[in-house]
């Protein structure tokens, strides 16, 4: 069975053909300046591969639906209805998943949705001190994304390692314009950083991280601004953004501008690291200890000194960063001392095989 997996973004389209069970891959692509995804997926469909049924990284369509689904008009209707808890995403998706109806009608389409890996954490870590009707009537409650991320984590990190995943305390840290961290014991989900939307938690490039929710409620109070504009300033003009004062947020250019001198874009790297070291803290507590950290996505496999930054002072964790090692090298690796009680990993993330293999029990089933 060949599974199209397409990875989408608001003007681009990655995609990646795998053959199941085998999990060989048959034909990839990227498409930049996409402005309609039927002509897109056009452009796919000329590929030398034929297409079994497609399968989508979907982000959240509520309580529901937190696994993977062949997608059928109910699924969409949810996924409409938590529009406005994540309007890029849901929005990206719902086009694109309407544009593959219509392009291949009668091939199955999967949704594998980001909550689904989070789904063990225990009720006292995903529950919020909301009124009970917010949670049973609207679905209100701590989902985690990057779970295709995470997931992989959980079975990379312990083959690198050369442990089983039982008994392996481990922190992932998933850093790129959208980044959130796992706490994963014995290859589980027990808490993550990322809660009801794809906005909290980490900063992101242009998304606000962490954030009282009566802040939002005193600006619109103050300024008479809707909840449409609201939205679009803390999804398009905060978080690393909003912080460093360069458009984009792309930690690259802050870094840059940081080693040029400039103090905001200093201070988005020290917020950054800092809600990452806090978390790695907060997580070794709740696992009552820490054997492994890894770092995947843009940033967390590419910056060796951010990655530095966010591990300098927690030695009494157990944690020794090789410099050496960290600064040089690349594909996965180890890059701790060989002496570290923590062994800290940089590994590339494979988010498509993990919603591929997902799709395919579905569709076998």
């Amino acid at each position: 069975m060949n599974i199209l997996i397409p990875n989408l973004g608001s003007t681009s389209l990655k995609y990646r053909i795998l053959e199941m069970p085998s999990e060989r891959s048959i034909a990839s692509g990227r498409m930049e300046r996409v402005t309609d995804y039927r002509d897109a997926i056009r452009t796919i469909r000329t590929a030398d591969a034929k297409v079994d049924a497609v399968a989508f990284k979907a982000v959240m369509a509520g309580e529901k639906y937190r696994g993977t689904f062949l997608i059928d008009d109910a699924l969409v209707a949810a996924m409409e209805t938590f529009l406005p808890a994540a309007p890029a995403h849901n929005a990206i998706y719902l086009a694109a998943i309407r544009a593959f109806q219509e392009a291949m009608p009668g091939v199955p389409l999967v949704a594998a949705f980001e909550p689904e890996f989070h789904k063990t954490m225990p009720e006292y870590a995903s529950r919020y001190g909301v009124p009970a009707v917010w949670r049973t009537e609207y679905g209100v409650r701590r989902y985690g994304f990057h779970g295709a991320s995470h997931w992989c984590a959980s079975e990379r990190v312990p083959q690198i390692l050369g442990v089983s995943k039982q008994g392996l305390r481990l922190v992932n840290c998933h850093l790129g314009g959208s980044s959130s961290m796992c706490a994963i014991r014995d290859g589980h989900s027990i808490d993550t950083t990322m809660g009801f939307s794809p906005q909290s938690g980490l900063e992101n490039a242009t998304r606000h991280g962490e954030l009282d929710a009566f802040a939002v409620l005193y600006m619109m109070d103050r300024t008479g601004w809707t909840t449409e504009e609201i939205r679009r300033q803390l999804a398009k003009e905060g978080g690393l953004a909003g912080l460093s004062g360069i458009p984009g947020g792309d930690a690259r250019d802050i870094e840059k501008a940081a080693a040029e001198g400039s103090e905001d874009a200093r201070l988005a790297l020290d917020v950054f690291t800092y809600q990452i070291k806090k978390n790695l803290g907060a997580y070794a507590a709740v696992m009552g200890g820490l054997d492994a950290i890894s770092f995947t996505g843009g940033i967390g496999e590419n910056s060796a000194p951010l990655r530095e930054q966010c591990l300098a002072g927690l030695e009494f964790l157990g944690v020794k960063l090789s410099t050496e090692a960290n600064r040089t090298g690349s594909g996965d690796r180890i890059v701790s001392t060989p002496d570290s009680k923590v062994t800290v990993v940089v590994f590339a993330t494979n988010e498509e095989i993990i919603v591929a293999r997902r799709a395919y029990r579905v569709l076998a089933a």
